[in-house]
Parts: structure tokens; sequence; C-alpha cells
């Protein structure tokens, strides 16, 4: 298991010479989210899936965590590997962080896939996500992680499949308390720091959402590809927040179209 100088552990496959992709993934999961992504996309391009800090086997923050923290992370993960720029695959948390990286290095995110991540909440979906944090700190990750499973799966696939349900338990349970709290508030509260950024995005961008994803539903992706030019935004039927696990093929499909389709200098 590749470890860089700052403690962040990581993953590369595909070819050398390909086009590079990074797999950012969301709070309280680690790069193994990505297992049913990657082998749709190595036959063409390099991906390099990590784990953030405070997530998986890499170190803790070094510092209050922030987007700009998980950006930095991302930059100094690229230039470890030699990696001069790629598009960046973000869900959820990891598509706020693909946001903010995007603005703070502009030359080095060449196209952005957006999958399941938010846009500015309602006063109630605010609320009810800050009661989460606090929920969070007080008796840590076991304590949401239920309610998330409902938010994430639809009902069918939680009965039909225990036991992905066990291993997604697992990952976030396995965040440290002291820790993941303060994570979470980042994706509470980061929102406004990407919103509407100026200058705005510019790179060829697809945000994908589903139509049962309540809290990072259709509206946010259409609110979110509205704000970079010439994005696409794309709603899948009947999937909530990890579509990618529950019907990979819903994401692999859509997301190799639009790297396939992507100019070859864009994505090297």
């Amino acid at each position: 298991m590749p470890i860089a100088p700052d403690g962040s552990t990581y993953e590369i496959a595909g070819p050398v010479d390909a086009p590079c992709v990074v797999l950012v993934h969301g709070l309280g999961l680690n790069r193994a989210c990505w297992q049913w992504t990657s082998p749709a996309l190595t036959d063409g391009y390099r991906v390099l899936s990590y784990d953030l800090y405070g997530h998986g086997d890499s170190v803790d923050p070094p510092e209050p965590p922030s987007l700009s923290l998980f950006s930095r992370q991302l930059q100094g993960l690229l230039d470890h590997c030699g990696i001069a720029d790629a598009v960046i695959v973000g869900f959820s948390l990891g598509g706020m962080i693909a946001r903010r990286f995007a603005q703070d290095c502009p030359d080095r995110a060449r196209a952005l896939a957006l999958l399941h991540s938010p846009h500015q909440r309602s006063a109630q979906a605010q609320a009810a996500i800050l009661a989460r944090v606090e929920q969070a700190r007080d008796q840590g990750p076991q304590s949401t992680v239920e309610a998330a499973l409902e938010r994430w799966f639809t009902e069918g696939f939680r009965r039909a499949n225990p036991a992905m349900m066990e291993t997604v338990r697992g990952w976030v349970t396995a965040n440290r308390k002291e820790v993941y709290h303060r994570i979470y508030r980042v994706l509470a509260e980061g929102i406004d720091e990407i919103t509407a950024p100026v200058p705005p995005l510019s790179c060829p961008a697809l945000v994908i959402t589903g139509d049962e994803d309540y809290g990072n539903g259709p509206e946010m992706t259409r609110a979110i590809a509205a704000e970079i030019a010439g994005a696409q935004a794309l709603i899948l039927p009947g999937l909530r927040h990890m579509a990618l696990a529950e019907d990979p093929g819903a994401i692999n499909t859509p997301l190799r179209r639009f790297l396939d389709s992507l100019p070859k200098g864009v994505t090297k």
C-alpha cells in the first residue's frame, strides 16, 4: 500500500501513459468505495484513488479540517505521483473537494465529474445536517450510520444486500469519534466557499445524482451544473446517494462516456 510523504494512502492502476482520473470518496468512507467504479476505467485511464485525511489508512488531518486542506492534500498527492493534471471525480464531500481543487488549481483540474454532491441547502436541511454533526460529536459515527444507510440505499436493495450494508457500516464506524465530526462539519458548512465561485469554473463537467437522493437531490445537481459553463446534469431514476454501489452501471456508463468524449489534450 503506497503512502505519500504527508501520510496519505493511495492506489494507482491503469496504463502509466494514459490520461489520469482521480477518485475522491465521501465522508466516512475510504478508497474502497471505488471498487465498483475503477474496473470500468482502468483499461483506458490511469486511475488514482486515495483516503482522505482522517479516513481509511491515511493520517488524521494535520490542521483543522477544511475544503482547502483537502484540496492541498490532493495537490500534494498529484505532485508525489508526478501527475500534472487530471480529471477529478468526486463523490459527495469528494465533489466539494473537487470543486475547491478546481478553484485553487484550475490548470490541474482538466475536467470534473461530481457525483451526489451538495449545493446550497434549505434552512430545514441545513439544520438537520448540523444536528447530525452534533450527534456524531457526542456519540460517534455509529450513532448516525443506520440513518445514513437508509438515505444512501433504496429499501429493497438494503434488504437484499445485507453483506454490503455491513461493509459500508464497517467503513463508517471505523472512523474515530474525535475526528469524524470535525470532517462532517466541513460537509455541513463548507458549501458557501464553492457556490458561485469567482472566477467561475470553466472546465468540462458532468454532474450526477439520483432522484431519490434526498440530501443531494436533482435541484442541487442542476444548480451545480448551472454554475459551470457547458456542464451536463444527469438524474438517475430510482436511486439514492450511493448509486455507485447499488447500480454501478448507472454511474460507470455515463462517466466513461464523458471521459471518452473529452478532447485528448483535456484529460492529460
